[in-house]
């Protein structure tokens, strides 16, 4: 079977995963997680009324190469909050996306809303990982998971207060997920496998999703006419990052989103 990016860049984490675990043995996380408050409930204020913003702290990705510098991702993320992003997203994956828990570190420390580690997670040492270094919520990724994987990451995020985004692409990934016992529930138009941006995936797979679930539209997400779409489609939340790191007014751009989803979705 041929490779594809997301085998790639998962080969690259696992790597990169390797020398931090020499560096920083598991006991080493636990206790920072013990030392730490509790996990915001993230979940709960997806939920909220109106288009929740998952807002990004994104330098780079592999199909647009660099996005922009981000000399200071605390910053960026205050800006967000400021903007009304219901939580700030961080990539921290550094081969591909320029990321690191360095950001995570200075995202967590200057914002109250929840943080979400954005990465390629696939064993339980991320997971306590994310937690130690502040993370709300962990993103889950069904197309890089066997189902034994993904049930016992889901399990363990919940044991350790975090809410799991989990994130699909097709038919038989959301079904994957919703057996699994996921509640929150990514979209993603684009297919990490190819790249490939498919605008469609969202109101193809909504349907499938149940309405208790708390449902995010990820990807392709440009301006507010983008948000206020997938609002009307039924999304409790989108994702965005490229859109509002390279704009000149991260804050206006943030509140510009949220008041695009608030209003499609007035009955």
């Amino acid at each position: 079977m041929a490779t594809t990016v997301l085998d790639s860049i998962v080969a690259g984490v696992l790597d990169d995963l390797a020398e931090r675990e020499r560096r920083t043995p598991r006991g080493v996380l636990e206790d920072s997680v013990l030392a730490r408050p509790p996990a915001l409930d993230a979940e709960a204020e997806l939920r909220r009324p109106g288009l929740s913003l998952i807002a990004e702290v994104k330098r780079a990705s592999p199909s647009k190469g660099a996005l922009s510098d981000i000399p200071d991702p605390a910053a960026l993320a205050s800006a967000y909050a400021a903007g009304g992003a219901t939580a700030v997203s961080v990539l921290t994956e550094g081969r591909r996306f320029g990321g690191s828990l360095d950001d995570l570190d200075a995202v967590r420390a200057a914002v109250t809303v929840p943080v979400l580690r954005k990465d390629f997670l696939v064993t339980d040492y991320q997971l306590w990982e994310a937690r130690a270094h502040g993370a709300d919520l962990v993103l889950l990724i069904v197309a890089a998971l066997d189902d034994a994987t993904l049930g016992r990451l889901l399990a363990r995020a919940g044991e350790l207060g975090m809410t799991a985004l989990v994130e699909v692409h097709d038919e038989d990934e959301t079904q994957r997920a919703l057996d699994l016992g996921a509640t929150v529930i990514g979209v993603n138009a684009r297919d990490l496998r190819t790249l490939e941006v498919r605008p469609e995936t969202f109101s193809r797979l909504r349907p499938l999703i149940p309405d208790g679930c708390v449902t995010v539209a990820e990807s392709g997400i440009a301006d507010a006419d983008d948000a206020a779409r997938y609002a009307a489609q039924g999304a409790d939340a989108v994702l965005v990052g490229e859109a509002l790191v390279r704009t000149g007014d991260p804050r206006g751009a943030a509140a510009a989103l949220v008041a695009a989803g608030a209003l499609e979705q007035q009955p």
